[in-house]
Formats: C-alpha cells, sequence, structure tokens
C-alpha cells in the first residue's frame, strides 16, 4: 500500500518547519563595566581595613570581650529587644482589634494611642520616661485617682486606690527603656497588625462565626493565621529596628547596654572611632542572625502563597508533539 502524497508530491501528515536559529547573545559591555568598578572599590575597601592603623583592630577585639560589654549585650541589647517586641507585638495586636471595632470608644482610644506614640521620637520618649518620677512623688496608685477630701465631701470613707509602686524604681534602668520602647513598637505594631487583619476577606471571619465560634475565637483561630503571612515580614524589620534603638537607652540612662559600656571604655582610652567599629561588629552579627530567622519564618507563614500552579492533565488520546 503506498503512502498518500499532497498535490506537490511531499508525504502526507507532515509540514514544513523552519531550522535552528543561530540566535547571537545580546552583549552588555555595561554589566563588565560595573563589576570591573566594584572590583576595583572592593579593593579599595579591603586596603583601608587591612592598613589604615586608624581602625587599631587590636584594641577593637579587647573591647568587645570585655564582661560588661559582653553583659551589656545580652541584657541592655538582646533582652531589651525581646521584652520590647513582646509589649509591641502584644500591644499592637490588641490595639488593632480595637481599632477594627465597631465600638468608636475603643477605636477612638486605639487611634489617639496610636498617632501619640507615633508622632514622639523614641529618643525624646525614652529621655520623658527617665523623668517620669518626678510625676509620682508619692508612688504610682492603680484605682480612683480622687483626693481623699473629696470621698468626704461625698460622705465616703477609705482609700480608693491599691497596688502602689514606687515611680523612681518602674522609671529607670531597663524597665523603663522596656516600657518606653514597647509602648512605641506598639503604635507601629498596630498599624502592621490591622494592616493584616484587613488583608484576610471577611468571609473567612463570618464562616468560623457561623460554624459557631465567637468573634474572639474566630480572630485566633481564623483570621490572624492567614494574616501572619501579611504581618511577619514588616515585623521582622521591626524587630531588627527595635535591635539597633536599643542604643538609645542612653538617653533614660540604661548603665547595663552595649553601646554605653563602649562608650564609657572610649573615653577612658581616648579611642573613639575602634569603639564605634566594635558596636558595628556587634550589631552586624545581631541582625544577620535575625535576617536569616525572619526568612524562614517569612517561608513557613507564605506556603501556598506565590507558588507555581499545577499543570492540567493532558486529555486522554493526545499525542506527544
Amino acid at each position: 500500500m503506498s503512502a498518500e502524497t499532497t498535490s506537490d508530491g511531499t508525504p502526507a501528515g507532515t509540514t514544513d518547519r523552519p531550522g535552528a536559529i543561530n540566535a547571537v547573545p545580546v552583549r552588555h559591555p555595561g554589566r563588565w563595566v560595573a563589576i570591573a568598578v566594584i572590583a576595583v572599590l572592593a579593593a579599595m575597601l579591603v586596603h583601608l581595613l587591612v592598613t589604615n592603623k586608624a581602625f587599631d583592630w587590636s584594641f577593637v577585639f579587647q573591647a568587645m570581650n570585655q564582661s560588661p560589654v559582653i553583659n551589656g549585650f545580652l541584657k541592655g541589647t538582646l533582652l531589651v529587644t525581646v521584652l520590647a517586641m513582646v509589649v509591641g507585638v502584644g500591644g499592637g495586636v490588641l490595639l488593632a482589634t480595637m481599632r477594627l471595632s465597631d465600638n468608636p470608644i475603643l477605636s477612638g482610644v486605639s487611634w489617639l494611642f496610636t498617632w501619640f506614640f507615633r508622632s514622639i521620637p523614641r529618643y525624646l520618649l525614652l529621655f520623658s520616661m527617665g523623668t517620669l518620677g518626678v510625676l509620682f512623688p508619692q508612688g504610682i496608685a492603680f484605682g480612683i485617682p480622687f483626693d481623699w477630701k473629696i470621698i468626704d465631701w461625698l460622705g465616703m470613707s477609705g482609700d480608693w486606690r491599691f497596688l502602689t509602686l514606687d515611680a523612681n524604681q518602674v522609671f529607670t534602668g531597663l524597665v523603663a527603656g522596656v516600657i518606653g520602647l514597647g509602648l512605641s513598637e506598639a503604635a507601629y505594631m498596630a498599624e502592621i497588625a490591622r494592616a493584616g487583619i484587613m488583608s484576610v476577606d471577611k468571609g473567612q471571619a463570618e464562616a468560623a462565626e457561623a460554624l459557631g465560634m465567637s468573634k474572639g475565637k474566630a480572630m485566633r483561630r481564623v483570621v490572624l493565621p492567614q494574616a501572619m503571612r501579611v504581618i511577619v515580614p514588616p515585623t521582622g524589620n521591626e524587630t531588627i529596628a527595635m535591635l539597633k534603638d536599643t542604643s538609645l537607652l542612653l538617653a533614660v540612662p540604661v548603665i547595663g547596654e552595649l553601646f554605653y559600656q563602649l562608650q564609657s571604655i572610649g573615653s577612658t582610652y581616648y579611642k573613639t572611632f575602634p569603639i564605634a567599629v566594635a558596636a558595628t561588629l556587634y550589631y552586624l552579627a545581631a541582625t544577620s542572625v535575625l535576617m536569616v530567622g525572619q526568612y524562614f519564618l517569612e517561608r513557613h507563614f507564605g506556603k501556598g502563597f506565590g507558588t507555581t500552579a499545577p499543570r492540567a492533565a493532558r486529555p486522554a488520546g493526545a499525542g506527544g508533539a
């Protein structure tokens, strides 16, 4: 049986296909120029670090290994960062929930808090925090703030306040630093958490409530886990910024802090620049670890987003190309 042919004599079922394309890669001379410039700048930087005696690397490493400096890094930098972020994240989620509430009082209080603490520079806030003891010479007492004479005029007796704290103990040292940085961070985290909550479709919360969940449980079990994909990246950035802002604890002042201790050593030996290098190395190491942790957290909470969709199944009987 002879094969079928077309009118021009070619076998049936064959088509004209173009030949292989001999493509010439596009040249990018600008890239090589940029690489050369970067290589020269890198060589200049290495030469500066190695040969310039102003760095005084032996003094830098000696200062970094001092016990007060190490304790300042662990307590005044790392511990304050963790505690301030706990206060900031917890307060921010609470403020975001209040801001999204239908209650105008809760929403207004959240907006007022956020407006106030976002408007004040952290250095000024910490400086003010260290002087708040002057407002409470008799201590901070929780309760109804009425003077005893007003209570007598109302025909009542007794003190309606309780849990009196010494203000000079509260607004000094690491406690004042944690409170000041935590309240400031809560204002920023409130907006981050609010953006994350609003990124979740309202139908998710409505479906959870239809299944019998309370609003609080729906927020914890349904909305917030989905909002974490949006909340985690800026929260990681805020954590890194908080680590660096612990150097502002000089305004309180906090003696047991990394930069304070390094500055004391620099002032004693008249070594200002090497001390700055030592502090830079500490902050570079700490922020690098935080950036790695942020990467894994983003990958964990970003599962299922931005991935390639599975290829559709090929219909039965379809031939290969």
